[in-house]
C-alpha cells in the first residue's frame, strides 16, 4: 500500500530532478505548501515570487503553491520539506516552537507592543537570528511574513476578563506556548489541526479558538463562533522555509535570486494583509460577529508568570531583550 508520505516523497523527489547549473537546466518546478486557502496574503506573497523567478529565468524556475492544506498539516510539510520531498513551505511560528526554541519568543503573550513593533524586530536583528537557527534541522529560513494579532473567539459568550476563558475548551495549536497560554488564562487549552477547527466548532467538539482576524473570516468559522474578543494575546508570525537539500540544487544566480525575492515578497505580502485585515472585519462584523475589547492588563499579568518561566535560557532572554528593545 503505498502511504501519503510515500507519494509525497516520490513527488519531491521527481521534481528535484535535472542539473544546477543556472541558465542551463530544463524547467522546473518548485511545489511549496500552505495550509490556507488561495487568495490568503502568504500565498499570493509566494506566488508572487514565482512569477518573478519564472520571468528572472526565463521560465526554466517556477513555483507552484498547493494551498488549503493539499500536502498536510503544518507540521507535517515542515518535516517534508527538511528531507527535500517538497521546496518551500509556509509555517506560523506556534508550529514551529518546539523544534526552534527561538521561535517562541515572537509566539509569546504580549511580547509585542504594535503591528510595527513586530515588523521593526522581525525586519531587524532578531528576526535574522530566528531565520539562521533553521539551518540546524536541514531547512534555510527565506524571510518572515506577519500572521496578524491572535485573539479568542468562541460561540458560547464574549470574554473581557481572564476568568470569562475558565470552563471554555478552547482550541490552540499543537504547540507548547500556545496550550500553556491557554491554562495561564484558566481556559481548557485543546491542540487540533487548523483545517479541523471549523467542525469542531460545529459539533461542539471545542467552545472557541484564538487565532487572527482573517483566518477566522477566511475558514468561515464565523458562522459558527459569534463572539470575537480583541485579548490581542500573541502577533506569532510566519516563516518561509527552503529545504536546504532543494536550496543547494540550484545554480548560485538561483539561490540568491531566490533570496533577494523573498526578501522583496515580504512589503507585498503585508499591503496584501493590511487590506484584507480589513476586509475580514468588515464581514464578520456585517455577519453579525459581536466584537468586544477586553481589559488587557488582567490577560497580560495572568500570562506573565509564563513568559519570565520560558526566559529562563540565556538565548531566549537575550533575543527577548533585544525584540523590547525595539518597542
Amino acid at each position: 500500500m503505498i502511504t501519503r508520505r510515500a507519494a509525497l516523497l516520490g513527488f519531491g523527489a521527481s521534481a528535484l530532478a535535472g542539473p544546477p547549473a543556472f541558465g542551463s537546466q530544463p524547467e522546473r518546478v518548485l511545489t511549496a505548501a500552505d495550509v490556507h486557502v488561495a487568495k490568503y496574503p502568504t500565498v499570493e506573497a509566494v506566488r508572487w515570487i514565482g512569477e518573478q523567478l519564472a520571468d528572472a529565468t526565463g521560465e526554466r524556475l517556477d513555483i507552484r503553491v498547493y494551498h488549503s492544506g493539499q500536502l498536510g498539516r503544518e507540521g507535517d510539510t515542515v518535516e517534508l520539506a527538511r528531507f527535500g520531498a517538497i521546496d518551500l513551505t509556509r509555517v506560523n511560528f506556534a508550529a514551529l516552537n518546539n523544534a526552534f526554541p527561538l521561535t517562541g519568543v515572537p509566539a509569546m503573550p504580549y511580547v509585542f507592543d504594535s503591528v510595527a513593533h513586530m515588523r521593526r524586530a522581525m525586519d531587524g536583528a532578531p528576526g535574522r537570528r530566528i531565520l539562521e537557527g533553521f539551518a540546524a534541522r536541514d531547512l534555510l529560513g527565506l524571510c518572515i511574513y506577519d500572521s496578524g494579532v491572535r485573539c479568542m473567539y468562541n460561540v458560547r459568550r464574549p470574554i473581557e476578563v481572564p476568568a470569562d476563558l475558565h470552563g471554555l475548551k478552547i482550541r490552540v495549536p499543537p504547540s507548547d506556548i500556545f496550550i500553556e497560554i491557554g491554562l495561564a488564562l484558566g481556559a481548557n487549552p485543546t491542540p487540533l489541526a487548523f483545517g479541523e477547527v471549523y467542525s469542531s466548532l460545529q459539533t461542539h467538539l471545542i467552545d472557541g479558538a484564538e487565532n487572527n482576524i482573517r483566518s477566522f473570516h477566511s475558514s468561515r468559522q464565523f458562522e459558527v463562533a459569534r463572539y470575537w474578543s480583541e485579548t490581542d494575546h500573541s502577533y506569532s508570525p510566519e516563516a518561509l522555509l527552503v529545504s536546504r537539500r532543494s536550496f543547494e540544487g540550484l545554480g548560485r544566480d538561483e539561490q540568491q535570486l531566490l533570496l533577494d525575492l523573498a526578501t522583496r515578497s515580504v512589503p507585498y505580502m503585508r499591503t496584501l494583509w493590511d487590506a484584507a485585515e480589513q476586509e475580514s472585519r468588515a464581514a464578520v462584523l456585517a455577519a453579525g460577529v459581536r466584537i468586544n475589547a477586553v481589559d488587557h492588563a488582567a490577560f497580560a499579568a495572568a500570562t506573565r508568570p509564563l513568559v519570565e518561566r520560558r526566559l529562563r535560557t540565556p538565548e531566549l532572554r537575550r533575543l527577548y531583550d533585544d525584540i523590547r528593545s525595539l518597542a
